[in-house]
Parts: structure tokens; sequence; C-alpha cells
């Protein structure tokens, strides 16, 4: 009953296309924003859900990459594009949901990356950056497109509560624990550290003046 419940392939799928759609429509929600037409929301919806995935696959040398090997993540960015244009008033108001969304999306890419790089037999440092650049770097593919300050360069503690459940993950599948029980303790450590660091206002220290 309980491996059912953690079925690993079911839930990663979920969440997978769960997290694409959330991406998509913040991408979707900048651009138009930005006043972009209807060609530019879908180009800046597409690399936000997608491109960090897709540049994963380019530097670990992987075939097909994540969208042209399946082509479930087009139509789910397309669905997401409509949707926000048919319901954006009342998408915008729902900005802790689609919050909730996006720190999935990223706990789960993080997770993928880091799964994706060690089936290539890298080096588990190399995995976790992997895992990095799969949750996060669409988002700035999208902010830089859009003329933005890339989110993980501000205070909000973003990649690094990505780095830190993919260090769990890692720690944890070294002693063998169960594969889809890593999976979820690690991406619910990704989640906690996300949603606590913008509750509280926790950010990482920056660099300031010489004390000396």
């Amino acid at each position: 009953m309980f491996e059912t419940l953690l079925d690993l392939d079911n839930l990663t799928a979920t969440a997978d296309y769960v997290g694409t759609f959330a991406f998509a429509i913040s991408g979707a929600l900048v651009a138009s924003k930005k006043k972009f037409d209807l060609f530019g929301v879908i180009i800046i919806a597409f690399v936000t859900a997608v491109g960090g995935g897709m540049l994963r696959d380019v530097l670990i040398n992987a075939h097909p990459i994540n969208w042209i090997g399946d082509l479930n993540y087009i139509w789910t960015i397309f669905i997401a594009v409509a949707f926000t244009f048919l319901f954006k008033k009342k998408i915008e108001p729902l900005r802790k949901t689609f919050f909730l969304f996006d720190t999935i999306g990223i706990s789960v890419f993080t997770l993928l990356g880091i799964q994706k790089g060690l089936s290539y037999e890298l080096p588990a440092i190399v995995a976790l950056i992997m895992g990095m650049v799969s949750a996060v770097f669409g988002g700035v593919i999208r902010d830089v497109l859009t003329r933005k300050v890339p989110l993980i360069f501000k205070k909000e503690i973003y990649a690094s509560a990505c780095l830190l459940g993919g260090l769990v993950y890692l720690t944890l599948k070294h002693f063998n624990f169960q594969e889809n029980i890593v999976f979820v303790i690690s991406a619910l450590v990704i989640i906690s550290v996300r949603t606590l660091s913008v509750v509280y206002k926790l950010e990482l220290p920056k660099i300031r003046d010489d004390y000396f």
C-alpha cells in the first residue's frame, strides 16, 4: 500500500508536468506584462518550462533532448499559454498557488536532473550541478530575454534550496535507501527550504565592504 502511494514513476511524471505547466504560465505572465505578442509569449513560456532541461541535455550530450523525446512537454506548454490568455485576470491573484507549483517543479526538476546525470555516469558533484541547471536555468533564460535580473541572483533562496535537496538525495542514495523514499524526502527538503525562506524572508549573506 505504502509503496503504491509512493510509486516513483507516477509521482515524478505528474509533478514533472505540473512543474512544466506552472513554469510555462510564469513565463507567459512575464511576457504578457512586457507586452509581447502571442509568438513572443509562446517562446518565453517555452524556454521557461524546458530551457533548463534542454541546457542540461546539451551539456551532457543526452539525446533526444527532453522536449524532443517527449512531445507532451510541448502540448503542456501550449495548454498553459492558452490558459493564461483565457484566464489571465484570474491567474494573477493566485500567486501563492503558483508559487507552490513552481516550488514543486524546481524540486522535481532538480532530482530528475541529478538522476539523469548519474545515469550518464557523471561524478556526483557534476550530476548535482546538472540538477540545479535543470531546475533554475529556464527561469534565468526567461529573465535575460525579458531584461530582468534573474531570480537566482537576488536575495531569495532559490538555487540554494535545490543544492541542499540534491545533497540530501545523493547522501541517502549513497546509503542505499529505497529510491522512491529518497526522492520524496529530497523533494520535501527543497520545498520546505524554499517555502520557509520566503515566509521568513531568509537570504544568503552578501559580500560587503571590507571590515578591516
